[in-house]
């Protein structure tokens, strides 16, 4: 019997790390392909909706005498056609039963007069469309062509996601039951009637507890008092695996002595949209229409679909049904994919490459070309005027080439090449000998096209395509191609679609720094990338939220550029840890989910990180890398309550490293917390306190402005460590600003409490100072300057102010650019601010921090000051990789006792102390480098990291790793004693994955040595430095 595992919370104590047998037997072979279907009975596992025949009689009578008193129909055919629409059409019971005599009148009344009209068309066909919406629930009857989705009809199916079954949560879901009419609309046209009820759920326990998974306890009313006993059984058991996965569970049956068949599909409320209407155009393609179908949602935020399905035309029954489990998995990652609609001729696999590779392509496409090109190359971008020229036309050249809408108007035109490019992606990503019985109508699709190689796609695209625009979106999709080392494309379960792709593909004219390893994930409501500059590599996770379509649309064309930006920043910030840079990016649709949107990335690219063994569920996939790839991921904008979730997931799906996956966890977890443990400030204080003594001042006679409030990490710890003349403070609530010196003592109020500025108490303030908050309206400031605008006034109050040093701890990026600079400096040309140290991410433009330098203020960037949060985290992931999972719980968590282990808090020291003395290592580097070449300090800063990177890299390929006495030597310097001791040399070096061991020695020797001997250091220098090693071994 196979083993998941399973997690639950408690406030007390860490998740449980207990692991439970299966569900039941059955479960091991819920959504198979292949695998015999088990066989339920001809009925519609429900029982049948009981209208008494007496009573259905009057009220036919009734709707009789209403439709004649009200005089459309012609006398001689009121009798006729009530007893056609009441006994003959075939519509169910439940019609019938809920709907008024009024409504059942108005309805039959419509229905003749769209047999009128279509005889006056004479075109044969009938046009009825009857609904009606109350606050309870709606009906909707139209007549419906089986087995054919109609992209110019009603499209109630799709009306009815969006407003009804898209929107359901646990507190107000609505049940849909839908049934296809027996009879003819008339005898001389063969279209039938499609009848919709939806109903407001009355769940048993609308709040049920969290561990709850009795369906009677948590099913609609009305559903349990109809559901057949088997149907219920089914219910359940499909319930309970959609508790155990994050995708759709799908179980197909025989229905007994017919060729139905019955597709039951469960998912988690709310993790994908318009997903009935699609699931009806992936049957209809296969030639299939439905008798019946029936949505039910429970309490505990599971949805249900149930449809019986009968052949009409094309493939076989068996064939048609395999492909479509298969299948469902990709409509439920793309249910609003534009290319695949009825008319298309794409199959559904075709149509979600095609709009994976258009994603590629709105990314991807080669944008500036040979022009800029030599521009670049003309320009210096070391002038902070040019580099900004050149910055801002690179933006202007990537807004108005390739729109998503011209891309898809390319791809549109061209259907035979998005055929032949699907089959070439197909035949290496796609393994026919799986777990079904017979080969899948897929692979028999691919076998009947010619597959033609790279070359002659190329030439094929060049002889087809007819402009320039076409040739290049088609390139981009063979480029996509031949890019991909590995998908989940074909897994049978999944929520998003991801690949792991060669950044080979990347021009160098855009993207100097080639990145090591790129992951591009679509999904349903959002698209991410994954990027890293080295095999071992950390990053944060960071959801990119859009306030407005706008907003959605630069933030579309900049994905990308603004992840590969922040990765490689954190590839030089993280020079003194193992893991090299590396960085993630969401970017959710307006008004998704972004819990929903974090999950589904996370887990899509947890497909391509482990092998799957589970047929039928996560197979295994074709792995053009061929490497074991370990990825490390921290919090960031927007992610930051999310990394305990992604841990226990990464458990549950047995991911080897688990614990190691994500830092920034809560403590139940082993996490170490930056700001309760000041590991950020830590490092940002350390050049504080290095210019305060290089300059011989002291501190309690430094004026500073603080950007970030006493509610944030760096905020609050930068004012919890100081002592300086504070005389501004700019946070998310307004501006605090005294010129005498804010109150230290309410400061530090403020700053244990983390609250923001706004509870300043305005009675410390001396005659000169104010707080203006973001809402303030005119507000008079004592000097008699008006401030009609409090946000607009925060947002640029950071330019106004003097004091010796600028601290920012918080901000959005590029606060202080080339457009607003100026507004730092006087009339004499005489800075606001003699020192900054840049403790928030990017809050300078790199041309910015240049000018700043040029002008003479002393300025050091992010990638130094900041970099303490860094390290903590590096050495987080170590404690998970070095302890096994008994020691991580006894000794990392503070499961089953109250505070934290000795070992916890000794760990916790000793990462405080690396953090400042790495800091000052790299402080003094850079002061005495600069008092040697005078170059600008944030260049000095990129030099470093660019020099120990690459000894790094270099190390890592060296044979310096097989002296194994240097290699011990090295391995025991950089672990924390506190892990050393407890597990021992031997057993960590056992323990730890060989590339992050390999990356762990190459980085401390590298940065080691860097430091020491600055940037200036000869081969003799080296000789010296790794001679100390094999002393100290000997």
């Amino acid at each position: 019997m196979s083993t998941s595992a399973t997690a639950s919370a408690s406030m007390n104590g860490m998740p449980a790390m207990t692991i439970k047998p299966s569900l039941s037997p059955g479960l091991n072979h819920l959504s198979v392909p292949g695998t015999p279907h088990r066989v339920v009975s001809n009925s519609s596992g429900y029982h049948q909706s009981v209208f008494k025949a007496a009573d259905k009689k009057l009220q036919a009578t009734r709707v009789e005498e209403l439709v004649r008193e009200k005089g459309f129909i012609p006398e001689a055919l009121v009798h006729s056609e009530v007893s056609w629409y009441t006994q003959d059409l075939g519509i169910d019971d439940a019609y019938f039963k809920t709907e008024s005599v009024e409504t059942i009148a108005s309805h039959i009344i419509s229905l003749y007069g769209s047999k009128i009209l279509a005889y006056a068309r004479g075109d044969g066909t009938l046009d009825i469309n009857l609904e009606k919406i109350h606050d309870d629930g709606a009906v909707f009857i139209h007549t419906s062509n089986p087995g054919v989705s109609d992209p110019h009809g009603p499209l109630i199916e799709q009306r009815i996601d969006e407003k009804y079954l898209d929107v359901s949560t646990p507190k107000e879901a609505y049940r849909l039951e839908t049934y296809r009419s027996a009879g003819h609309v008339s005898s001389s046209i063969s279209q039938q009637l499609r009848c919709y009820f939806l109903a407001r759920c009355n769940f048993v326990e609308p709040n049920p507890d969290a561990e709850e998974t009795d369906i009677t306890k948590l099913g609609d009313r009305a559903f349990l008092e109809t559901v057949s006993e088997n149907t219920l059984e089914i219910y359940q058991e499909v319930m309970l695996a959609t508790l155990e996965r994050t995708g759709p569970v799908v179980e197909a049956f025989d229905v007994e002595n017919s060729q139905e068949k019955r597709l039951v599909i469960g998912y988690r409320m709310g993790s994908t949209s318009h997903f009935f209407s699609a699931i009806s155009d992936l049957y209809h393609w296969y030639g299939i229409y439905s008798s019946r179908k029936y949505v039910e949602h429970f309490s505990n935020g599971v949805s249900i679909v149930s449809l019986y399905l009968n052949p009409l035309r094309g493939p076989p029954i068996n064939q048609a049904i395999l492909q479509i489990t298969r299948e469902i998995s990709l409509i439920f990652c793309l249910p609003s994919n534009p290319f695949f609609v009825a008319g298309s001729g794409h199959a559904v696999q075709e149509s979600s490459y095609a709009y994976a590779a258009a994603v590629f392509c709105q990314h991807f496409l080669n944008r500036l070309g040979p022009s800029f090109l030599n521009l670049k190359n003309q320009l210096d971008e070391n002038d902070p005027t040019q580099a900004n020229i050149l910055a801002d036309i690179r933006k202007r050249l990537r807004e108005q080439t390739f729109t998503r809408q011209s891309i898809r108007d390319s791809i549109e035109a061209y259907p035979e090449l998005v055929r032949l490019l699907y089959v070439n992606f197909a035949m290496t990503h796609y393994i026919s000998g799986r777990s079904q019985l017979m080969p899948t109508l897929s692979y028999q699709r691919i076998q009947t096209n010619a597959a033609l190689n790279d070359e002659e796609l190329y030439t094929r695209i060049k002889k087809t395509t007819q402009n320039a625009h076409d040739f290049e979106v088609f390139e981009s999709m063979l480029s996509f191609n031949k890019s991909i080392l590995k998908t989940n494309f074909y897994q049978p379960t999944k929520v998003s679609l991801s690949f792991r792709l060669d950044p080979a593909f990347l021009p160098e004219a855009e993207y100097p720094t080639r990145p090591y390893g790129l992951i591009l994930v679509v999904g349903p409501d959002f698209r991410g990338f994954h990027v890293r500059f080295s095999d071992v590599a950390r990053g944060g996770i960071r959801i990119i939220r859009s306030r407005d379509r706008e907003t959605f649309s630069v933030n579309q064309r900049n994905l990308f550029d603004e992840n590969y930006a922040l990765a490689l920043t954190q590839h030089l910030k993280n020079k003194d840890i193992p893991e090299g840079g590396s960085k993630g990016t969401i970017l959710p649709d307006l008004g998704a989910d972004p819990r929903a949107v974090f999950e589904k990335y996370i887990d899509s690219i947890l497909d391509l990180l482990i092998p799957g063994n589970s047929p039928g569920v996560k197979e295994q996939i074709v792995d053009l890398y061929q490497k074991e790839e370990i990825l490390f991921f921290g919090p960031d904008e927007n992610t930051a309550g999310f990394m305990d979730w992604a841990c226990l997931h990464a458990r549950e799906r047995g991911y080897g490293t688990w614990k190691s996956i994500t830092t920034g966890k809560s403590s139940l977890l082993g996490g170490v917390a930056h700001d309760i443990f000041g590991m950020t400030s830590l490092s940002v204080r350390q050049y504080v306190i290095g210019i305060y003594q290089q300059l011989g001042l002291r501190e309690e006679e430094i004026t500073k402005m603080q950007t970030g409030g006493p509610d944030g990490d760096l905020g609050s710890n930068e004012i919890l460590l100081s002592k300086d003349k504070t005389i501004a403070i700019i946070d998310g609530s307004g501006v605090l600003h005294d010129p005498s010196g804010l109150n230290r003592e309410e400061l530090t109020r403020l700053a244990k409490e983390r609250k923001m500025v706004t509870h300043f108490d305005r009675s410390l303030l001396s005659s000169e100072g104010y707080l203006v908050l973001v809402e303030d309206q005119d507000f008079t400031l004592p000097s008699g300057e008006i401030v009609n605008d409090g946000t607009s006034f925060r947002n640029s109050a950071h330019l106004r102010y003097k004091a010796d040093i600028f601290v920012p701890c918080g901000g959005r990026p590029e606060s202080i650019n080339m457009g607003n600079i100026k507004q730092l400096f006087d009339a004499d040309g005489k800075p606001n601010f003699k020192y900054v140290v840049e403790g928030a991410n990017l809050f300078i433009s790199p041309q910015a921090r240049l000018a700043l330098e040029k002008r003479g203020v002393v300025v050091f960037k992010d990638a130094s000051a900041n970099k303490g949060g860094v390290t903590s985290s590096s050495l987080e992931v170590l404690s998970g990789l070095g302890l096994d999972d008994q020691e991580f719980l006894e000794l990392m968590t503070n499961n089953g006792h109250e505070g934290f282990s000795e070992f916890y808090r000794n760990y916790v020291q000793e990462i405080q102390k690396i953090i400042s003395y790495n800091a000052a290592q790299e402080f003094n580097c850079i002061w005495k480098d600069h008092a040697i070449s005078k170059k600008p300090r944030p260049n000095i800063t990129d030099e470093l990291s660019r020099a120990i990177v690459q000894l790094q890299a270099d190390l890592e390929q060296s044979n310096l790793w097989d002296d194994l006495g240097v290699r011990r030597a090295v391995i025991s310097r950089a672990v924390p004693k506190t892990l050393l001791k407890q597990v021992g040399l031997d057993k960590l070096i056992s323990r730890l994955p060989p590339t992050y061991l390999r990356s762990l020695f190459a980085d401390f020797v590298a940065s080691h040595y860097v430091y020491e001997y600055g940037l200036q250091s000869s081969l003799v220098a080296f000789y010296s430095f790794v001679s100390k090693f094999k002393e100290a071994q000997a």
